[in-house]
């Protein structure tokens, strides 16, 4: 199997999360997207987040009219700081030898790569899928130390929309896909600016997740 990975800290889970999701599960052909919500991310502030039992039953919400999608609540669960790197070996160790994990990650997130735990580790765990974002360019990856030489008319195909899909080797003999996914702009923290000044959402989230914010009164 193919499963693709899609974390976060979902706060809240949006249309733009559910484009991504779904603009890589028909481009790369997926058995299925694994929904997996932040407990405690080591880069964002606590203190910004909605409780983390929210942002899991918000998920659930938006994921549940897609039969590919599920949801893997272990970070929400964690009572410690949850690195990526662990929670790949965690599913490896858990999944069929076989099965393929591919990292599906904005453009923009990254470019941060080298600040996370053990990322020369983490490239080799698994099949990164780098999606395109608002504001970044593929270019900008040649400043990546930890990539081997990408080819700047190929990254500059892909800024264009001239290729939408591009495979890189990695000297572990892994390989990470790039895409040039349709734009959707789209920001949680937009969203919640919105809420706290009681203007309309509806139109960026699913509507079981804007009832549910409504309901609990979240990002008042």
């Amino acid at each position: 199997m193919f499963i693709g990975i899609l974390g976060g800290s979902f706060n809240p889970i949006h249309n733009g999360h559910l484009h991504i999701a779904n603009a890589v599960y028909r481009m790369l052909a997926l058995d299925r997207v694994l929904f997996m919500p932040t407990g405690d991310p080591p880069h964002k502030p606590a203190s910004s987040l909605a409780p983390a039992h929210h942002r899991l039953a918000m998920v659930k919400l938006a994921t549940k009219p897609y039969e590919a999608f599920a949801v893997d609540d272990r970070e929400t669960r964690s009572t410690m700081v949850s690195y990526s790197v662990d929670t790949i070996t965690h599913l490896k160790r858990e999944y069929p030898r076989e099965t393929k994990f591919g990292f599906i990650i904005g453009l923009d997130a990254f470019l941060d790569l080298p600040s996370w735990k053990q990322a020369p580790r983490l490239l080799e765990l698994c099949h990164f899928i780098v999606c395109s974002r608002p504001g970044v360019t593929f270019t900008q990856l040649q400043s990546l130390s930890l990539l081997p030489p990408i080819t700047l008319a190929s990254l500059q195909h892909l800024d264009q929309h001239v290729e939408v899909c591009l495979e890189v080797p990695l000297p572990s003999g892994n390989s990470m896909t790039l895409l040039s996914v349709p734009p959707c702009e789209v920001a949680a923290s937009r969203i919640r600016e919105h809420i706290a000044q009681k203007r309309p959402i509806g139109d960026w989230l699913p509507p079981g997740v804007e009832s549910y914010i409504i309901q609990h009164l979240l990002y008042q």
